[in-house]
């Protein structure tokens, strides 16, 4: 089974219920600064779903890394439709704009840098150290998005 299987295929059965518990964490405004909760319209249901991200900021811009390669959320974002980010009872709606693999490779190493524990399971041995080349190698199977503000019409 690879990454792109199942958003929780290397979690097992307890991401679920870790994301379930750090999700209400987010909506209580009681997670770690940098928790969200990404809610993005599903592409066959067209039901809003919920999951928590890191949001990585980068010389005052923020992305979104998935580190588990192509999951649903990340499907969901191609298929277009509403994306907000959500932390305690702020909803901010906002575009995704998906990087060029070129465009990836500093982005996941300050990813790994500050939360390559949390994720060490996903990223096929990467780490924060790992050489440039590595880097540029993986950065097709991790899909990374700029955040931008969504401005209301």
């Amino acid at each position: 089974m690879s990454r792109d299987d199942h958003d929780h295929s290397a979690g097992g059965r307890l991401l679920p219920a870790s994301n379930a518990a750090v999700g209400a964490l987010i909506r209580l405004g009681a997670a770690p600064r940098a928790c969200r909760e990404l809610l993005v319209r599903g592409r066959r249901s067209g039901r809003l779903t919920a999951r928590p991200v890191n949001v990585l900021v980068v010389d005052g811009r923020r992305y979104l890394v998935s580190p588990r390669g192509s999951t649903q959320w990340v499907r969901n974002v191609r298929a277009g439709g509403e994306v907000f980010l959500r932390r305690g009872r702020r909803v901010d709606p906002v575009d995704l704009i998906e990087l060029d693999d070129e465009q990836k490779p500093d982005l996941l190493r300050a990813y790994l840098d500050r939360w390559g524990w949390q994720v060490s399971a996903f990223v096929d041995g990467l780490t924060a150290s790992s050489t440039d080349a590595e880097f540029a190698a993986a950065a097709p199977h991790f899909p990374v998005f700029e955040c931008a503000p969504r401005h209301r019409p």
